[in-house]
């Protein structure tokens, strides 16, 4: 492109390009704070991806492009794809299609890094440090692709959501991991070895497939955070590799704030990093059982009518949602019930755990989509302290944020595990298809407590139910 621009300009075009690069940076950084609250998340939505739109621009003009006939149509495809996902893809599917984006993003990182290296006969020319951060571009978008889809799978369910694992599986999944590294610094060495670069390009893939496969569907929210921190890190290598300072930033950027969460949701599950990633968690209810008889465990059913006077006449309601409110599609119906309380006096706020969903955010998100309004959406830390002074909780299909064995029962696997005090409430009413276990694979004594009746069925049309109801009180 400088070809045809006058000298003057020629010379200050490195450093405007720089300068742009900055602004877009700016709007990223400006972006990701706002992305910090549901009432600005839209907003900052549309600041990184302007600042995206303005680097991606100003590179195009900046490169050598063969052709951008290509580049359009990759754009129009692209962008119609994105435009059928947004308005098909449910809520529900969210978790799912965030791991997708992820395995894209790693993807197109290790292509990129592949794709520069292919540019040269003699890959040693490109010098010891780009062909290193070739290498970890690879290894670290290979696998993010096929990690990603791995979960894709768990969470859509056509594969297994349990560990599934044998011995020495870690093992060698460190060794594997070792063991690109140690490939990396060969092919480093003697670049023009091929079967180095095939050999590091097949562990990759598999280290995706094994280091995700032993994790448990309860996990999945961690592992969408950590493999979306990886996509970011192998953007950042592959913006080594071209020597594109924007690119660098980004996927730092994304990196960083990907492990960041993938720390809030590890504390908020009580568990460390590496346990989520080299362990096993539910399915073993051997150590999570209520104690006591099973005599004692006597549950207390409530009806539609009964609930809508119990909620009518109270002063405080506290709605907890968990997955059960999201794949019953019945945000919706919780809104309308909300505002027919508000109407009669009735406090209502909605208490929201970390890792309520399938991934961070996702009920925070499901509840703006009913124009839920964001001053009444309140995280753990704040809600917590509320539940002694209320008067019915609605745990509307949460099951293991709520389990009181994370306060009473150190055998438990969710012991010391951070969860909302509902138990700590004057009633609480569980909305529920079943008393079945939650992703822990643990009983829920909070289920046969006398402060608590379960309203069995599908979240919908128990809510439903309960609307109605409430016209007649």
């Amino acid at each position: 492109m400088s070809q045809f621009l006058p000298d003057y300009i020629v010379t200050y075009l490195p450093d405007a390009i720089q300068l742009i690069y900055l602004i877009a940076t700016a709007f990223f950084i400006r972006g990701l704070k706002l992305l910090g609250s549901p009432a600005t998340a839209r907003k900052g939505n549309q600041l990184a991806a302007t600042g995206m739109l303005i680097g991606i621009i100003v590179t195009l003009f900046d490169q050598q492009i063969v052709s951008f006939e290509w580049i359009i149509a990759g754009v129009l495809i692209g962008s119609l794809i994105g435009i059928i996902l947004a308005k098909k893809v449910a809520m529900t599917a969210m978790p799912e299609l965030v791991a997708v984006f992820n395995g894209f993003g790693g993807g197109a990182s290790a292509l990129v890094a592949w794709g520069e290296l292919s540019k040269f006969a003699d890959p040693s020319v490109m010098g010891n440090s780009s062909l290193v951060t070739t290498g970890l571009s690879i290894f670290i978008g290979s696998l993010t692709l096929t990690g990603s889809f791995v979960a894709f799978g768990k969470l859509k369910g056509f594969i297994s959501g349990n560990a599934i694992t044998f011995p020495g599986l870690n093992f060698i999944n460190i060794a594997s991991m070792i063991g690109v590294v140690v490939l990396i610094g060969v092919f480093t060495y003697d670049p023009a070895n091929q079967t180095v670069f095939w050999i590091i390009l097949s562990l990759s893939l598999l280290i995706g497939i094994t280091s995700v496969i032993p994790i448990g569907g309860a996990d999945m929210p961690v592992v969408i955070s950590l493999l979306n921190s990886y996509s970011g890190l192998a953007a950042s290598m592959a913006g080594f590799v071209l020597g594109n300072n924007l690119l660098i930033v980004s996927g730092a950027l994304v990196g960083a704030a990907g492990l960041i969460l993938t720390q809030i949701m590890c504390k908020a599950m009580n568990r460390s990093l590496f346990n989520v990633v080299f362990g096993s968690f539910g399915g073993d209810s051997s150590s999570g059982q209520v104690s006591g008889s099973d005599g004692d465990k006597t549950v207390r059913e409530t009806s539609a009518t009964d609930l809508a006077i119990q909620v009518a006449y109270a002063s405080k309601v506290v709605i907890v949602p968990g997955y059960g409110l999201a794949v019953a599609q019945a945000q919706h119906i919780i809104k309308e019930v909300a505002t027919k309380l508000e109407e009669r006096g009735v406090q209502v706020k909605y208490g929201i755990h970390p890792v309520a969903g399938r991934m961070p955010g996702h009920m925070n998100v499901l509840l703006a989509e009913a124009d839920v309004p964001y001053d009444q959406l309140y995280d753990m830390d704040q809600i917590n302290p509320e539940f002694a002074s209320t008067d019915v909780v609605l745990v509307i299909g949460a099951n293991d944020v709520v389990n009181p064995m994370a306060k009473t029962s150190p055998g438990s696997p969710i012991y010391g595990m951070p969860i909302l005090n509902v138990d700590e409430a004057k009633r609480t009413i569980v909305f529920k298809r079943s008393l079945s276990f939650g992703y822990a694979g643990i009983d829920n004594p909070l289920f046969y407590t006398e402060k608590n009746q379960m309203f069995f069925g599908d979240a919908k049309k128990s809510l439903q139910a309960l609307n109605e109801a409430l016209n007649d009180v």
